[in-house]
């Protein structure tokens, strides 16, 4: 069973890191297929990036300076474990550094982060500093943006992975945006969304920011626990969380809390 995560555009290159968990990294899978989309990006001035990424002026600069930056070859100094580069919401739910090397080992296996420009991560890849989204309309030989610059490659590689499994599950805990790029119709797996929703304003509905920390916390759940049967997915039960089984199908486990968002926010 493998399960889908977006990833952040919030990145840490500061935080320290264990040596022994820095000499566990392992290299992207698709390393030439990103060392593709930087050179089309190096083709662009900061004015381009900013207007193709909605990016102030500041952000786009940055950008530039990290495509031209980025190598074929990662090495320690540039580079970190995806799991540990990445800072956004998901990522302090999912709270990587507080996890054991046991833990990281079994997330390895079963954890795949998308990229715009990596395609597939596992959490132990080197990752380079990058701003690059699914989304993005980056024309290519292959297309128009990087739904067609990807097609079915990440499809492909999810089935590869699981080739060996009588019947291959996939949990997605990613957004619309990047699961679009892998949950295709060439992908074999049985697919299982995983849905949280908070009460607001007498109904349950998604709220961005808490679904996003959700997601990660269901990822350290399914970590920690070794979570590899679907029936098992409906105990995930944390910050107050739990499956309604009434709201939920077989492919669709819709998680909720009642306890109001304000003060899950405080």
């Amino acid at each position: 069973m493998l399960y889908l995560l977006s990833p952040a555009k919030t990145l840490d290159y500061e935080t320290p890191i264990a040596p022994a968990i820095a000499k566990k990294a392992t290299d992207p899978l698709f390393t030439a297929q990103a060392a593709g989309l930087i050179e089309v990006l190096r083709k662009k001035t900061p004015a381009q990036v900013a207007a193709l990424m909605d990016l102030s002026p500041a952000l786009a600069a940055l950008n530039v300076a990290r495509y031209a930056a980025w190598q074929g070859e990662a090495t320690p100094l540039d580079s970190r474990p995806a799991l540990l580069a990445f800072d956004g919401d998901v990522y302090a739910g999912l709270a990587a550094r507080t996890l054991s090397a046991a833990d990281l080992a079994w997330a390895q296996q079963h954890l795949v982060i998308l990229s715009g420009l990596y395609g597939a991560l596992r959490p132990l890849d080197r990752l380079q500093p990058y701003r690059l989204e699914m989304g993005t309309a980056l024309k290519t030989t292959q297309g128009r943006d990087l739904y067609a610059f990807w097609g079915d490659r990440i499809a492909a590689h999810l089935n590869e992975r699981q080739a060996g499994e009588r019947a291959p599950v996939i949990v997605n805990l990613a957004s619309i945006e990047y699961s679009r790029a892998a949950l295709r119709p060439a992908l074999r797996a049985r697919v299982i969304d995983c849905v949280f929703e908070d009460w607001k304003g007498e109904r349950y509905k998604i709220i961005s920011f808490f679904a996003k920390r959700a997601r990660g916390l269901m990822a350290r759940w399914a970590v920690q626990q070794r979570i590899d049967r679907p029936a098992r997915l409906a105990e995930f039960a944390a910050e107050g969380y739990a499956c309604d089984a009434a709201a939920s199908a077989p492919e669709r486990l819709v998680f909720r809390r009642r306890e109001p968002f304000a003060r899950m926010a405080a």
